[in-house]
């Protein structure tokens, strides 16, 4: 089958790529290879996709529809198969393939055009973190999984280079970073986390109506990955009037809802937007990182 990567995707992974990194020159080989071996009839690609794997559409032999995802080693295709083969159907999409090649992975045909974000604000809150809940379980004695110490660390470390290239942000990064310090400082029970958890990421299935697509997990704090469901639908936030108002009210209905400590999940709220609206910065989008970091001084 002869396609063109979705564009969300050849930008999300141009800003992130290495140098001399060929993987999307290499995508349709990837692809027809995979088909191939495991005998599959591709319907289509899925558009827009995500921003760091292509995931299409297909059909085993025996005409089970399935998902077939490639990602390029940087995503952690494989931190991903151990965290879905743990989880084993639990809250999240099932592997029909226990064993593939590195970075390719064959999955449950959810619908990949319905998420909670198609739901009501309060009701799409509630299923993704009632989705969530099941998520949060005992990581294996032997993992491959980063932790949420190591993963905050190399974020912090181009944070701080951020805000010393921009005085303007300078507080801001201060303020989140020594927020990271202190969450580190004192940690709960570690938990096996989804990493990179939001509403578009819970799709509704057949055999439970939603499941968890797309991890990149990492093992320590719920509240680090409570947080970034906080900020789900930052626009319609920061547009409201009494946006600062609601996001409080989200943190602390959130946390009482999954029995987390309130300050840590704000804390981490504090760091996952003030990074997140940083790394917008580096990588040329204004716009996203103007949102996010007028969120995070709501925090």
């Amino acid at each position: 089958m002869a396609f063109e990567p979705p564009r969300r995707l050849v930008r999300a992974l141009g800003e992130t790529a290495p140098d001399g990194d060929d993987w999307l020159e290499r995508l349709p080989g990837l692809e027809r290879e995979a088909v191939q071996s495991y005998a599959l009839t591709v319907e289509r690609v899925q558009v827009p996709g995500g921003r760091s794997s292509l995931v299409v559409l297909v059909r085993t032999a025996d005409g089970t529809p399935a998902v077939l995802k490639l990602a390029p080693p940087r995503a952690r295709p494989g931190s991903e198969r151990a965290a879905l083969a743990h989880w084993g159907g639990r809250g999240a999409v099932q592997l029909l393939e226990p064993e593939t090649p590195e970075g390719v992975l064959l999955l449950e045909r959810l619908h990949p055009d319905v998420s909670v974000r198609s739901l009501p604000e309060a009701r799409a809150l509630l299923e993704a973190a009632g989705t969530l809940r099941r998520l949060w379980v005992e990581p294996p004695d032997s993992y491959p999984f980063e932790t949420v110490a190591e993963r905050t660390g190399r974020q912090a470390e181009a944070m701080r280079a951020g805000a010393d290239a921009d005085a303007e942000v300078a507080p801001l990064a201060r303020a989140a970073l020594t927020a990271r310090e202190e969450l580190l400082a004192a940690p709960p029970e570690p938990r096996l986390l989804h990493g990179t958890f939001r509403q578009s990421k819970v799709l509704a299935g057949d055999r439970v109506p939603w499941l968890a697509v797309g991890p990149d997990p990492v093992v320590g704090d719920p509240a680090f990955d409570l947080a970034r469901l906080v900020r789900d639908r930052v626009e319609d936030l920061i547009a409201s009037p009494s946006g600062p108002a609601v996001t409080r009210r989200r943190v602390k209905r959130l946390a009482e809802s999954l029995e987390v400590d309130q300050e840590r999940l704000r804390g981490w709220t504090l760091f996952r937007a003030a990074e997140s609206g940083l790394r917008a910065l580096r990588v040329g989008r204004p716009r996203d990182a103007e949102l996010l970091l007028e969120f995070a001084t709501w925090l």
